[in-house]
């Protein structure tokens, strides 16, 4: 097993990740979230916002790090936006990422099988095939891969942020000083 350091990601963002905008971004923000967590809620908006301010600039990845003993429907959110990329490409997982992020806080069950079949069926997946790959465990392979990675990065809690390989150690709730976090990492790699 290679040493590794921490505080950096690792692996770098392969071609299996998630990815939103540009390889040729000079930023490159890596997100371990979980789709339960109520913090990744609040944190999603303002990725949106970032996304939108920084624009061509700013290449998005996001990888899953369920915390299964805190939230039991986040294994199986992550499980069926993977199903939903596995039936329909990106796009179609982006819009499932998104509606799980929309749907979190509806009730207390916005995240149950039943639900997330609605979902994928909106993202433009097929929900009986996201029932059969929950059902079979079909892609928990590829969660266990993100969550293993988050381990390997140093990642102990969602969401947890990467700016061009570097773990953002400040306040991401401060969305002025996480706009110039990635504002100077734009600068720099230029």
């Amino acid at each position: 097993m290679s040493p590794h350091r921490q505080g950096m990601l690792q692996p770098s963002v392969q071609p299996s990740d998630h990815v939103l905008g540009r390889g040729e971004a000079p930023v490159t923000l890596v997100e371990y979230g979980d789709f339960q967590c109520p913090y990744c809620y609040a944190a999603h908006p303002i990725v949106l916002a970032l996304e939108k301010q920084l624009g061509a600039n700013l290449r998005f990845v996001f990888r899953n790090f369920p915390l299964t003993e805190l939230h039991p429907h986040a294994l199986h959110a992550a499980e069926a936006a993977e199903s939903v990329a596995a039936q329909a490409g990106e796009p179609a997982y982006w819009r499932m990422h998104h509606a799980i992020y929309e749907h979190q806080q509806d009730s207390p069950d916005a995240l149950d099988d039943a639900h997330l079949a609605r979902y994928a069926a909106e993202a433009g997946g097929d929900p009986d095939q996201v029932a059969l790959d929950l059902d079979n465990e079909a892609q928990v392979k590829r969660v266990r891969s993100d969550f293993e990675s988050g381990v390997r990065s140093g990642v102990n809690g969602t969401p947890t942020f990467f700016i061009n390989g570097v773990r953002f150690e400040g306040d991401w709730t401060n969305v002025r000083q996480f706009a110039s976090a990635l504002e100077d990492a734009a600068h720099t790699s230029v």
